[in-house]
């Protein structure tokens, strides 16, 4: 019985020749990250223990990027935690204001993840570097602890859903839709704790902004991770900027998947997710007319540079409607700088909208852009439960860039075909 990708990996790290979907094994680790929010919870789970230190200083990935710069005096005191930890223990990977990004578009960006990977990380879009041909999931904080201390984890490996792409997508349907509409097809638990493997023709049409979206969103559908297949696309992202030597795995011929589904990217149209799940999706043409009060544009989902040109080449000469608070967020600070040299800010700033520093901010209610009673917001977050970015009477419609940008200038959920 032949091995998918996820199962491949999962044994090189476990040193074992064959695995099989339900084994429980253990890992060695290739990188542990942790943000202001979930590092405290490790940190003080690593105290308790009597560790006295890390197994690898540059294994270990700490990121202040949720409520930073800080948003209170608990933010503050959670970020001088993680801050004293990074310097006892001489992490290498440790990104503050200035420096820091949100963690899922940071790490890709560093080289500090990259194929054949085996990533951990205590927040659940770590499975976002599947895009990148790993195997990374998201863990608790007691998990992440165990993980600075020992370098290693256990799994139950998962059996595997193949996703088969046809054909490319046509305008503004980017890698968020795909994903979206895969989510609307199968249910926020139709992965449950298996892998989402990406496969087919199609994989060459989208690109690398489209598969870290993609991949970041598995989570989405239950998924323990999403993962795409190292081709030239993947190879030319980490040229010169992946810091190990790739180590490239595939599925075998044989390898067993529970269910396979197939995906025209041809026919796919830009898609929105209605509250309060990511699997209650309508089309474009389908969702009719939902006034909004904000739209959100960025995030581990879809701030990178792509996502922002995107956005700015439909606001560019358009102004963002008067009832609506348009926020646009970079996802690392390489992104702000280079959104600053395509005149991208300029066109975000004349058009009405704010450009504010890496945050992950308002995607999990946090700050930069919370919701009122009775508020509704169209978002490329990831998610758009009940009080997810505010009050618990708010809505979060979660789209594309384009349909963002589009929504911010018609004051209501629009098409961007369709704009004067």
């Amino acid at each position: 019985m032949g091995m998918t990708m996820t199962q491949k990996i999962l044994a090189a790290h476990a040193g074992l020749e064959h695995v099989e979907a339900g084994q429980l094994i253990e890992a060695k680790l290739d990188l542990v990250l942790g943000n202001d929010i979930t590092s405290p919870v490790a940190i003080n789970e690593f105290e308790k223990c009597g560790a006295s230190s890390v197994f690898d200083q540059d294994k270990i990935a700490l990121v202040l990027d949720h409520f930073t710069p800080n948003k209170d005096i608990k933010a503050a005191e959670q970020c001088r935690q993680v801050r004293g930890f990074a310097e006892k223990y001489s992490i290498t990977n440790f990104f503050d204001v200035g420096q820091m990004g949100i963690e899922h578009a940071l790490l890709p960006e560093k080289g500090l993840v990259g194929p054949g990977d085996c990533v951990i990380g205590a927040d659940s879009h770590t499975c976002t570097y599947g895009a990148l041909g790993a195997f990374s999931t998201g863990v608790g904080s007691t998990d992440m602890a165990a993980g600075m201390i020992s370098g290693k984890t256990w799994f139950k490996v998962p059996s595997a859903i193949q996703i088969v792409l046809k054909n490319k997508p046509a305008k503004w349907v980017s890698g968020k839709d795909v994903i979206l509409h895969l989510i609307g097809m199968i249910g926020v638990d139709g992965a449950l704790y298996r892998s989402l493997e990406f496969t087919g023709e199609g994989v060459k049409a989208l690109s690398m902004d489209d598969r870290l979206s993609i991949a970041n969103m598995a989570i989405e559908a239950g998924a323990k991770n999403g993962i795409f297949p190292v081709d030239e696309v993947t190879l030319a992202y980490e040229k010169d900027r992946f810091q190990r030597e790739p180590v490239v795995y595939a599925a075998d011929e044989d390898a067993v998947y529970d269910e396979t589904y197939e995906i025209d990217l041809s026919q796919l149209r830009p898609t929105v997710a209605f509250p309060h799940l990511p699997e209650n999706t309508r089309v474009i043409d389908d969702v009719g007319e939902i006034r909004i009060d904000q739209s959100v544009i960025g995030s581990c989902t879809n701030g990178r540079i792509e996502d922002l040109r995107i956005a700015a080449s439909i606001l560019k000469g358009r102004k963002v409607a008067r009832h609506v608070r348009c926020i646009v967020l970079p996802g690392t600070q390489a992104i702000y700088l280079q959104a600053l040299r395509e005149g991208l800010a300029e066109i975000f700033v004349e058009a009405g909208a704010v450009f504010s520093t890496p945050t992950c901010g308002p995607c999990l209610g946090g700050h930069m852009g919370i919701l009122g009673k009775g508020e509704r917001a169209v978002s490329t977050t990831n998610r758009n439960f009940v009080g997810r970015m505010g009050h618990v009477e708010s809505e979060v419609y979660l789209a594309s860039p384009a349909v963002a940008a589009a929504s911010a200038v018609a004051g209501c959920i629009a098409d961007p075909d369709k704009l004067d």
